[in-house]
């Protein structure tokens, strides 16, 4: 008799660490889940889903403004896609060597309340080809 309640005391155990351990990836996902999109999926997307969200694609050539005062940039981004989708970003911080018109960026941040300009916390540019191995055949 000593035994079979020795083995439920081993299951109920393990269903308690079970339970903890979904609750902790739950939880862990929810808060630092970050949609990650295109322009043109971003556009689609209700603004009040984008309070967290990564957006990629292209530095338009035109209206790339340096903000004032202190660090930082407003562009308009293109979608990779369809470049007739775009979605201004203002940027405060260190802009990157390698942002310049035309590169592929990643910015990470929320849309404003009105829902018109992409507010960046983060701005990373793709390293320039020139970077990459070359084929010295």
């Amino acid at each position: 008799m000593a035994r079979k309640g020795g083995k439920t005391i081993y299951i109920a155990a393990l269903v308690l660490f079970l339970g903890e351990v979904g609750y902790l990836v739950a939880t862990g996902v929810t808060k630092d889940s970050v949609y990650f999109l295109n322009v043109g999926e971003a556009l689609a997307t209700d603004s009040s889903h984008l309070k967290q969200a990564r957006l990629f694609g292209n530095v338009a050539a035109q209206d790339i403004e340096p903000m004032r005062p202190g660090p930082g940039v407003s562009f308009t981004l293109l979608d990779k896609d369809n470049p007739a989708k775009t979605m201004r970003v203002r940027y405060r911080g260190a802009v990157p060597d390698a942002f310049k018109a035309g590169a592929e960026v990643i910015v990470e941040g929320g849309i404003d309340p009105a829902g018109q300009t992409f507010m960046a916390s983060t701005l990373i540019t793709k390293c320039p080809s020139k970077y990459q191995k070359q084929n010295r055949g």
